[in-house]
């Protein structure tokens, strides 16, 4: 971390506008701008947001309590009460947490990561989810390869297509991971509206910004190889809700997502 990163406010960023559907603060006006533009195809964006985030909470303390320790966290974003590693040294004080984003902002936030317990650790690897080898290079330094770890990309992999390697990314990360390692994953989807779907991804790409909603077979690949944890692929408001922190949502249509936690055998 070099503290000298410029912030681009030119244009949205994806973290500060997750931020913004999450009530918070660290955001600019070219990010609410988009944000508000995104709500008129779906008023439900801040419902997105905090499943996603609810989410995250549930499994994280699944997978704490069935004894993982070790987490690497692609795509951190902003940092809101509880991060993920609050949630798992809840469970486990010696968890040892690795962040990772590529947004300068989350960089001046960087120190509500590193709170950890006295017995565990958290870091913040300032870096792009497309320099994967770098990101696990520098993750190696607080977290030990050769045991166990949880990999979370939440809400990212639909920023990057597949003509930019989108599987093939994932497949590199998980390829470093030992045997008994897990894959969290949450994913916006098309699926029950594919023509706002469309119009979401001209918005983007009309201010040089990639959304690539996946449906559930699209999804459902990242986790080739892998063992799927009981219920497989589900909306991501439905993945275990008896976790906990369910978020109640407006109508009856579900939250466009999925999400999904498998382990490496």
């Amino acid at each position: 971390m070099t503290g000298n990163e410029a912030i681009d406010t030119s244009k949205p960023h994806p973290a500060r506008m997750y931020d913004w559907f999450l009530g918070g603060k660290d955001n600019y006006p070219v990010d609410e701008e988009m944000a508000r533009q995104l709500l008129t195809l779906d008023s439900r964006g801040r419902d997105m947001a905090r499943v996603n985030r609810a989410f995250m909470h549930r499994a994280t303390r699944r997978l704490a309590g069935d004894g993982i320790r070790q987490y690497l966290d692609i795509g951190s974003g902003i940092p809101t009460e509880p991060n993920l590693h609050q949630v798992a040294q809840e469970v486990a004080p010696e968890c040892r947490v690795v962040y990772c984003d590529n947004d300068p902002i989350v960089l001046a936030h960087a120190e509500a990561l590193l709170r950890s317990t006295p017995e565990g650790a958290t870091a913040y690897i300032q870096a792009d989810a497309r320099e994967p080898e770098g990101i696990l290079e520098r993750a190696g330094k607080v977290l030990d390869f050769t045991q166990p770890v949880a990999l979370s990309l939440l809400a990212l992999l639909h920023f990057v297509d597949d003509e930019d390697g989108a599987y093939e990314l994932l497949s590199r990360l998980v390829e470093r991971l030992p045997s008994g390692s897990y894959l969290v994953l949450s994913h916006v989807t098309g699926d029950f509206d594919p023509e706002g779907a469309d119009k979401a991804r001209a918005m983007y790409r009309a201010r040089g910004l990639t959304l690539r909603p996946r449906t559930r077979e699209e999804f459902t690949r990242f986790f080739d190889g892998l063992d799927l944890v009981e219920p497989g692929v589900s909306l991501t408001a439905d993945w275990h809700p008896e976790l906990g922190e369910v978020v109640p949502v407006a109508g009856d249509d579900p939250i466009p997502g999925y999400a999904g936690v498998a382990r490496k055998p």
